[in-house]
């Protein structure tokens, strides 16, 4: 799977997700720093990445806008870094990849994992 980091995360996620098979890109590497949401959104959804973000506004965006992809995973969750959430995060990309793939928005919580399936417009 193909994942954009957003600049709210550390680019040590790049490395961690790389190493565990993933495709990985930190979102300083393909766009200015300072974008707005919507700029990673539309990146993402032309390059075919899910967003990996601890930014709450990916979801109302998407959400609100009606649009089905990309699909976000949001950390909601004290720990940020790979070594603490991790193996977390590789669950869920494992065991809900079609759902991603489809479009979704994923959300991690400290006890939990909530997972909304994204509409396409009408």
């Amino acid at each position: 799977m193909k994942l954009l980091v957003d600049m709210n995360l550390s680019p040590a996620w790049v490395a961690f997700l790389e190493a565990h098979g993933h495709k990985a890109v930190r979102w300083s590497e393909v766009g200015p720093p300072e974008a707005p949401d919507h700029a990673l959104i539309n990146w993402a959804r032309a390059h075919d990445h899910v967003v990996l973000t601890h930014d709450h506004d990916f979801g109302a965006i998407l959400t609100q806008g009606g649009e089905r992809k990309p699909s976000v995973i949001t950390l909601r969750t004290r720990e940020l870094l790979p070594e603490a959430v991790g193996e977390r995060i590789l669950e869920v990309l494992k065991t809900l990849e079609s759902e991603l793939r489809q479009g979704a928005l994923v959300i991690i919580e400290p006890e939990r994992v909530r997972l909304r399936p994204l509409s396409s417009k009408p």
